[in-house]
């Protein structure tokens, strides 16, 4: 365990998922949270009482990672609430998977792209210019950016290019030792597909879940868990990550993705 007391941490779609194991983690660690959503608000409220639960200060702020004054506005208040923002956790983002790449459509690439192509761009961008000298900005994107996979065009093209900005950006942060990383999940259990519109995540014939199982390499042969990735997001925002800079953390128990 990592001490992040004092330290305060924005993370962009924090309500459920990912997004909210890593709040809960950060809280665990002393931290300050900024809880992020758009559109969830019971789920805002209820990671609020949880992270209340654990002795941290919190507060939820509505803010659609598309729309670039919102973003804004998230680091904003986290900053007049808290005095300054430490950490700042790019999470927000859509999953769309196995649909053939001729079978894209516009709508389909404008929505992942608005979000988690542009929102994403420009959630790092505020970032960077809100976070302390030797601040921390990490960016939750997908193991399908490491390998390519069959029907996952749309999804790891809009993944793409955030990697790459994180690489630049920690470059151009390095004089105020500000860290830039990546996280790259694999198939996540309360992630993704599995939070959103999937009606039976649990059946064992998912998809996805055959997938999983079937890929070489990958310990015990398991989906990873939201603890998973945020054990990756502890490491990160600690004092032992202080020299580890515009790097790809895959998170896939030892497969290629």
């Amino acid at each position: 365990m990592r001490d992040l007391t004092g330290k305060t941490a924005v993370v962009t779609g924090s309500a459920r998922g990912i997004g909210k194991a890593i709040a809960l983690r950060y809280a665990r660690l002393g931290a300050n949270i900024v809880v992020n959503y758009a559109s969830s608000a019971k789920e805002a409220d209820a990671t609020v009482a949880e992270i209340e639960r654990l002795g941290a200060e919190t507060i939820a702020v509505q803010a659609d990672m598309c729309v670039v004054p919102d973003i804004q506005r998230l680091f904003t208040e986290a900053a007049e609430r808290f005095g300054q923002v430490d950490i700042a956790v790019a999470n927000a983002g859509v999953e769309l998977i196995g649909i053939a790449f001729l079978d894209i459509t516009e709508e389909q690439f404008d929505r992942l792209f608005a979000i988690n192509t542009r929102g994403t761009f420009f959630t790092l961008q505020t970032a960077a210019r809100h976070v302390v000298n030797g601040g921390r900005i990490i960016y939750v994107g997908s193991s399908t950016t490491a390998a390519p996979v069959r029907g996952e065009g749309l999804y790891g093209s809009s993944k793409t290019a955030p990697r790459y900005a994180v690489q630049v950006l920690a470059q151009e942060l390095a004089d105020r030792g500000v860290t830039v990383n990546t996280i790259l999940p694999t198939a996540i259990e309360g992630a993704g597909v599995f939070t959103e519109s999937d009606p039976n995540p649990d059946q064992p014939d998912h998809p996805v879940r055959q997938f999983v199982g079937a890929q070489p390499g990958r310990i015990g042969r398991r989906m990873g868990t939201v603890d998973d990735v945020a054990d990756a997001a502890e490491y990160l925002a600690s004092g032992l990550a202080a020299w580890v800079s515009g790097q790809s953390l895959l998170i896939s128990g030892g497969a290629l993705q």
